[in-house]
Formats: structure tokens, C-alpha cells, sequence
């Protein structure tokens, strides 16, 4: 039985929890935490000791960058201009034009050359912008109304669509002569037969899991209701993705600055002396600050984004369904950036060390350094990443509905999900890749009839396949937001659905209908007790 301690959630059904939570030593410490407490939870900090220490950051990384502006060289961009005087021993100002007018040469030559393909590439991706946003809300709209229909009809575009690029791709290169000279035939077979030896495989995977894709239809289509019910976070998600980006700029700014902060001192090659530049010791410190403040800065709006996406949706299930929740987006938002900001950071930094130090285990591994021990502490670093990885993800949604701390939502989620594990991961694994098949065959499809326009349309020829792949990744990056919108939409639902069943109550009929028919885990083992229904 879990404490709900959101904000919009009414005093009532709080009072009912408080009375239903004597039955376990979880619960009778949570039982403890009075009335006023509960009410107050999100009017105070929590986790603030991490908000302290990202805000600080933050603040180092924008003063040192402003002092970047301020004390750079303005001689960098003259270097070509110096030369070594060997009687001062020292780097001379000289005359040098010919740098000027490379550069002006270069630019005319940039700007005149490739205009057919520049202004098909800019229409394309720009109309291919504008088109995502009903291509997104058409999508949402079949989900919900069509999920069966939609999921079915995609399966055998998992199939086709390889199998017509293998095919594609294998003919072009046959009837090319530079592509014959540069790969043999040989060679082509091997990847032929290769390619179609994936594509087996992703027919058996679907043959083997048919049940669980019909379960998962199911799933997707109760979160599709939900994400339509809160059509707001289409517009939230975006914009703080462009404050995100807002907030890069100076920062990149700064680093282009910092470069700047030097000067130019002679060089001995090979008993000759040039000119070069040397940067002031301290640049590439703050490399490694801005570089780490924009890596944290990146987790912390992915983990405020679902911070919102959860919330929101917390108050549309437990509002129930004969009244709709007011102003959860803001009360959401405000939670996110205000009392549970400590909480975010905290979670974004998490994963920003999980993410580096993955990345650093991946690269010791390619240099392939030889020994038993070495091999069994780069497992046991994976296994302890994934575990951290997939706690923290619940935890910060957890945290979004009971306006927890963070430890606080890593423990009660812990004893949440403990019986449930197999299924949350079996919610993870299989909507996911659902919805990214989907997502990669209407981009493939797009990027075919752009494709195939712009052969017809105009006259850029190879660079046609260019413009048409530029416009599969755009349109896939934006699909793929969807998809991570409505995989935390999932993953939401699913918490609240374990909530509402430790508690003995149902706020979606509709929803445990479909969570119920989850499977089990085998470590089933009830260490909470079902309240009694109240009177």
C-alpha cells in the first residue's frame, strides 16, 4: 500500500490511505507522517544538497565563459600573419593577405556551387518538419482507435521493408560499374544472404512472442487513451527540448571563446622555428566543466521531461473518470523545477555517470586488454549500470506521483516492483519495440515517396537518395520523441496501476482489465497485505 502525497490528489482519498496503511512495517511508517506534513511535502526542497551543487555548475561553468569572451587573444585569427625573428627570438607580426582572400575565394565557391541540391535539401526537411505534427497526431488518434489494426498491418513491414532494400541495394550496386569494381561480387553475396539471414530471425522473434504482441496491443492502446487525454505535453515536451537547446548555445559560444584564450609563442620542428599557438593551461579544465555541465544539463531536462509526463499523468488516472484533472501540466511543471528540482538533478546525474562510465567500459573493451579479471569487473560494472539504470527510471516516475525524495522512491518503488519485475520489464522491452518498428516504417515509407518526388521533381540526381535519407532521420528523430513520450506514458500507467493495487482500489476499470492480464513474477511473494476495502 503506497502513500500517494501528490499535490492535486484530494484530502479525502489521502485520509483513506493514512487509514488503510497499518498493515505492514512499510506502512506503519509512513502512517507516522502527519497530516501537515503530507500537505506540505511539495512546498519544501527535497534532495537540495544536488540542486545546490548543479546549480552551482551551472553558475562556474557561465563565469569562467564570460571571462573566456572577455580575456581572448584577438590575435588567433592572425597566426598565419606571424613569423619566427630569430634575432628577439620571439613571434613577429608580418602582412599576409593571401589567407583573405582564400577565405573569400572558399566562400564564393561554397555559395555558388550545390544550389539545386541546398534548396531541395532545405524544402525538403523544412516541409518534413511541418508534416510531423499531424504525421504524430494522426499516429496518436490510430493507436487509440486502431491499435490492433495498426500493429498488425506494421508487422509485415518489419519483413518487407528489409527484404526490398536488401534487394534494392543489391540490383543498384550489380547495374553500377563503380560499385562492382569497388565490391565484388563475392562480398555482395555474403551480405545478401546475410541481411535476409536477420530478417529470419526477426520472424521468429515475432512467431515465438505472438502472445505477448497481442497483450502489448492492449497496453498500447490504454496509453494512447491516456497520452490523448493530455495533449498538452506535445506542446510542454517540445518547448523544453528548445530551452534545452537555448540553453547549448552560450555554452557553445563559450568553448568557441576558450579556444581564443592563448597566445602564440615559437615552436622548434626538426631544428627550425615556427609560430604556434598555445593555449592557456587552464582552457582545457574548463572544456571538461562545460562538457560535463552540458552532459548533466542533457539528463536532468530527460529525467524533468518524464518528471512532467509522469505527474500529468498520475493526475489523470487517480482524478478517476467522472472528473478531469485542472492545471496538472503547471502543477507538474512546477513541481519539476520547484520542490522535486533537487530530485531531478539527482536522478540526471545518476545517469550521466552511468552513461559515462558505460562509455568508458565500452572503450576498454575495444583495446581488448587481456585477463580473466579484467573480463569478470567489466561484467559486474554492466550488470550494476543496468540495475541502477532501471531503478532509477521507475524511481523518478514514482517520485513524480508521491512527490517523494529520491531515496525514499528508489526504496518504496523497490518494494513496489519487486513482485512485479518481470512484468515491468516485459512492459519495457516489448511496447518499446513495437512503437519503434512503427515509428522506423513510416519514416522509411516517407523517405521513399520523397525520394521517389524529388527524381521526378528535379534534377539533382544521386543526391536525391542524400535529401531522402536527411528527411528519414528527421522525421524518425521526431517520431521517435513520440514514441519516448508514450513509452513513459506506459511506464506511468504501469506504476499507477501497482499502486492502485496494493490499495485495494480502482481508479481505470479500463486499465486493469489490461495490466491484470500481465504475468506474474516468479518470485511472487506478497510482503503486503491487500487493505481492506473501506467502509
Amino acid at each position: 500500500m503506497i502513500p500517494l502525497r501528490h499535490p492535486n490528489l484530494c484530502s479525502s482519498n489521502l485520509i483513506q490511505l493514512k487509514s488503510q496503511t497499518k498493515q505492514t512495517n512499510l506502512n506503519r511508517t509512513l502512517l507516522s507522517t502527519s497530516r501537515s506534513l503530507t500537505i506540505m511535502v511539495l512546498d519544501r526542497f527535497k534532495d537540495l544538497p544536488f540542486l545546490i551543487l548543479f546549480v552551482l555548475v551551472v553558475l562556474c561553468t557561465f563565469g569562467f565563459g564570460i571571462f573566456c569572451v572577455f580575456h581572448k587573444n584577438p590575435n588567433y585569427s592572425n597566426l598565419s600573419s606571424y613569423t619566427y625573428e630569430l634575432n628577439s627570438t620571439s613571434c613577429v607580426k608580418g602582412s599576409d593577405f593571401n589567407g583573405f582572400y582564400e577565405s573569400r575565394f572558399d566562400f564564393y565557391v561554397l555559395s555558388s556551387s550545390g544550389s539545386g541540391f541546398l534548396k531541395s535539401l532545405i524544402w525538403t526537411l523544412v516541409v518534413t518538419l511541418i508534416l510531423s505534427v499531424p504525421i504524430c497526431f494522426l499516429l496518436l488518434l490510430l493507436l487509440k482507435h486502431y491499435t490492433k489494426q495498426i500493429v498488425y498491418v506494421s508487422l509485415p513491414f518489419f519483413i518487407v521493408i528489409p527484404i526490398f532494400l536488401n534487394v534494392y541495394w543489391f540490383v543498384a550496386c550489380t547495374l553500377s560499374s563503380s560499385c562492382t569494381d569497388a565490391f565484388p561480387l563475392v562480398y555482395r553475396i555474403l551480405v545478401f544472404v546475410f541481411v535476409f539471414l536477420i530478417i529470419g530471425v526477426i520472424v521468429w522473434i515475432f512467431v515465438a512472442n505472438w502472445r505477448r504482441i497481442e497483450l502489448t496491443v492492449k497496453i498500447i492502446g490504454v496509453a494512447s487513451d491516456a497520452l490523448s487525454k493530455n495533449l498538452g505535453l506535445f506542446v510542454v515536451i517540445p518547448l523544453l527540448t528548445l530551452g534545452l537547446v537555448a540553453y547549448y548555445v552560450p555554452i557553445v559560444v563559450f568553448l568557441v571563446f576558450a579556444r581564443l584564450n592563448g597566445k602564440i609563442v615559437p615552436k622548434e620542428s626538426n631544428g627550425e622555428y615556427t609560430c604556434a599557438w598555445k593555449q592557456d593551461s587552464w582552457v582545457p579544465a574548463y572544456y571538461t566543466l562545460a562538457i560535463l555541465a552540458m552532459l548533466w544539463s542533457l539528463t536532468v531536462m530527460v529525467e524533468a521531461q518524464v518528471y512532467v509526463i509522469s505527474g500529468t499523468i498520475a493526475q489523470w488516472y487517480f482524478t478517476g473518470e467522472d472528473s478531469k484533472p485542472r492545471r496538472s501540466i503547471r502543477s507538474s511543471l512546477r513541481n519539476a523545477f520547484g520542490p522535486s528540482s533537487g530530485t531531478v538533478c539527482l536522478s540526471g546525474l545518476l545517469i550521466c555517470v552511468v552513461r559515462i562510465v558505460r562509455a568508458a567500459v565500452d572503450s576498454a573493451r575495444q583495446e581488448d586488454v587481456p585477463g580473466m579479471v579484467n573480463l569478470v569487473l567489466r561484467c559486474c560494472v554492466k550488470a550494476l549500470l543496468s540495475a541502477v539504470d532501471f531503478l532509477n527510471k521507475f524511481t523518478i516516475n514514482f517520485a513524480a506521483i508521491t512527490g517523494e525524495a529520491y531515496c525514499t522512491s528508489a526504496r518504496m518503488t523497490y518494494e513496489l516492483l519487486k513482485r512485479n519485475l518481470m512484468s515491468a520489464v516485459f512492459v519495457e522491452t516489448v511496447s518499446t519495440r513495437l512503437l519503434a518498428g512503427i515509428a522506423f516504417i513510416l519514416s522509411s515509407i516517407y523517405a521513399i515517396v520523397v525520394c521517389a518526388i524529388l527524381k521526378g521533381a528535379s534534377n539533382i540526381g544521386v543526391y536525391s537518395y542524400v535529401v531522402a535519407v536527411l528527411a528519414w532521420a528527421l522525421l524518425i528523430i521526431v517520431l521517435g520523441s513520440f514514441v519516448n513520450v508514450l513509452d513513459n506514458v506506459i511506464e506511468t500507467v504501469y506504476i499507477c496501476y501497482a499502486i492502485d493495487s496494493d490499495r485495494g482500489e480502482v481508479y481505470r476499470p479500463e486499465v486493469h482489465e489490461v495490466y491484470a492480464l500481465l504475468p506474474s513474477s516468479r518470485n511472487h511473494r506478497s510482503s503486503i497485505d491487500p487493505a481492506a476495502p473501506p467502509a
